[in-house]
């Protein structure tokens, strides 16, 4: 692809279309019709002069396949280049679409393009802060991005991919810029500030608050058993054993006066058993009476039957 295919499209705007069999003419290039999908030049609109868009809203349309030749003029064979059927409303003309990136970034939006003349492939989209071609390149700087960078399109809008911003070239410098007052969007977004507000102003979120949960504690885990790092347990100490209660003296009234009684000798007191042990031993529990006792049955004492006396109703 050769520098003289590639064409711009400021540069093909108020060329006339000529015919090469009668050289008529048939009108002037007003706008380029542009399918996002296939990002390819499909047509052309054409009027009368280059003003006569403002005044009037009639256009013809011209394929780019009937173009043969692309110079000071543009050539075509005959009338038959012009199409009455061509809907145009399913083209874009890229000029003021938004460029963004994944992100969200805003780089500007579409001033011009670039595309080849043979095929009308798109090359490169050529990006301002303002997307108005009227405005001289002098006045606000331009940017040229290639259109591989572009990832999808939408209504007014060209997504490219994240940091697209550093491949693109700079092709003149604007006005403000030069004064070194202007910057491109992207860093100008970067730049804002925003002014906090204060807590005291600030509404609050509409969300019910709920009241917190209860902490729950978890009980402290079981000692277990372990060999390797066994410790005999602390000794209990030890408990006084208490003191008994002594015996108070007793007193005796003698000759002179009160006196404490001595304390008599104590004797073992001996155990006294009802039942003689060692006779006991002797004899054979086992063996049976020779004179046993009579049983006895215990007296039962059985409450005697009354009889209870019945009335009965007299009829009176």
């Amino acid at each position: 692809m050769t520098s003289e295919q590639i064409r711009q499209r400021s540069d093909l705007l108020g060329t006339q279309v000529i015919t090469r069999n009668t050289g008529k003419r048939l009108g002037v290039i007003s706008q380029i019709w542009v399918d996002v999908d296939r990002r390819e030049v499909v047509a052309f609109g054409l009027r009368e002069s280059i003003l006569s868009g403002v005044l009037s809203s009639d256009q013809k349309t011209m394929l780019l396949d009937s173009v043969r030749q692309i110079g000071d003029v543009i050539l075509v064979d005959d009338d038959s280049a012009i199409e009455d059927d061509v809907n145009v409303e399913a083209f874009s003309s890229l000029i003021g679409c938004e460029v963004i990136t994944e992100t969200g970034e805003l780089l500007g939006k579409v001033r011009g393009f670039k595309f080849d003349a043979e095929n009308g492939e798109l090359t490169s989209i050529v990006i301002a802060s303002l997307g108005l071609p009227f405005i001289p390149d002098q006045v606000v700087s331009t940017y040229e991005l290639s259109i591989e960078e572009v990832v999808s399109s939408g209504p007014d809008r060209l997504i490219v991919f994240e940091g697209a911003e550093q491949k693109m070239m700079q092709i003149s410098v604007g006005l403000l810029e030069r004064m070194g007052i202007g910057k491109p969007p992207w860093e100008r977004m970067e730049d804002e500030y925003i002014m906090p507000t204060p807590v005291s102003n600030q509404l609050g979120t509409g969300v019910r608050e709920t009241a917190p949960a209860p902490v729950r504690t978890v009980a402290p885990a079981r000692e277990t058993w372990d060999d390797d790092a066994w410790e005999e347990p602390a000794a209990r100490p030890m408990r006084e054993p208490l003191r008994q209660r002594q015996a108070e003296p007793e007193y005796y009234e003698g000759d002179g006066g009160w006196q404490e009684a001595p304390e008599a000798p104590y004797k073992p007191q001996e155990a006294v058993y009802d039942v003689e042990y060692e006779d006991a031993l002797e004899d054979d529990v086992w063996e049976d009476d020779d004179n046993p006792e009579p049983y006895r049955a215990p007296q039962v004492n059985i409450p005697e039957r009354q009889r209870v006396v019945e009335y009965e109703e007299e009829d009176y």
